[in-house]
């Protein structure tokens, strides 16, 4: 016997949105543990049933039913998996009926839609903004700040990059990143190139610990890693955030989704695509 608890996300697509919503209901029962299994491309009678073989053979062995969080679009292939000895969570089923009734319009139960780009434009955009993410990360190039929609500002590691990617990827957004440096720390003004642009500017900050695990992890027993170091970085990157009116955030138990969400509202950037 064990406590924890099986969950499915199945799909006919990736199985993105199944995860997403699902992990969302989830993070609400933090005392429970869940072992999660994503099933993508489920799309046939044949491969539902399968599911259904593997969750009643968990549910004999175990004694606790797994949940199945489902985005299938198919009758047929939900009607199989609801036949499963689990908690079905039906996300398709249990909203396009209510959408249906409001727009007076039946929907097009089309597989796959969940992600899907309208006439490519939203695939365009978002392999443009991950490439400006890209070649201005870091600090890399400073030239193409005009192009930025926003300008990530903070200590080494403290969760710059990943953010940038994020909210290219998902959002369409051209965002740069700015590592501030010794020199710039020390001098306690921004550097030109960044004063030009601080309207777009946004700071990431992190607990000095945290930064200390993260950089000992990189470079162990380094200056760059010490505790002294990582706690006067930290200090002084929030004063210049302060001394400038630079919005910021603290990064260390805060998700990328938390973070690039609060940045766009409140910088107020908006997505680029659906």
């Amino acid at each position: 016997m064990t406590d924890e608890r099986t969950v499915f996300f199945v799909s006919d697509g990736t199985g993105v949105t199944a995860e997403t919503l699902g992990h969302s209901l989830l993070t609400q029962f933090d005392t429970v543990s869940f072992v999660p299994a994503t099933v993508p491309f489920v799309d046939t009678a044949d491969k539902a049933q399968k599911i259904v073989e593997t969750v009643n053979r968990i549910t004999l062995h175990s004694g606790l039913r797994p949940i199945i969080f489902s985005t299938t679009v198919d009758p047929e292939v939900r009607g199989i998996l609801q036949q499963a000895d689990a908690q079905f969570v039906d996300f398709f089923g249990s909203f396009i009926g209510e959408l249906e009734a409001e727009l007076h319009h039946e929907s097009s139960h089309a597989k796959g839609k969940a992600h899907g780009m309208r006439e490519g434009g939203g695939y365009d955009v978002r392999i443009e903004a991950m490439n400006f993410a890209l070649n201005n990360d870091d600090g890399a190039k400073i030239t193409d700040y005009a192009k930025a929609d926003v300008i990530l500002v903070g200590v080494s590691r403290s969760g710059k990059t990943p953010t940038c990617l994020y909210l290219a990827l998902q959002y369409g957004i051209f965002a740069a990143n700015y590592p501030l440096t010794e020199d710039d720390l020390e001098k306690r003004v921004l550097p030109r190139f960044l004063a030009n642009q601080q309207q777009k500017l946004y700071g990431l900050t992190i607990d000095p610990a945290r930064l200390q695990q993260i950089r000992g992890e990189r470079r162990g027993n380094s200056r760059y890693a010490s505790a002294k170091q990582c706690e006067l970085e930290v200090y002084e990157a929030e004063r210049l955030f302060k001394a400038e009116r630079i919005p910021y955030l603290a990064t260390t138990h805060t998700s990328i989704e938390e973070i690039a969400a609060t940045i766009l509202h409140e910088r107020g950037l908006k997505r680029r695509m659906l």
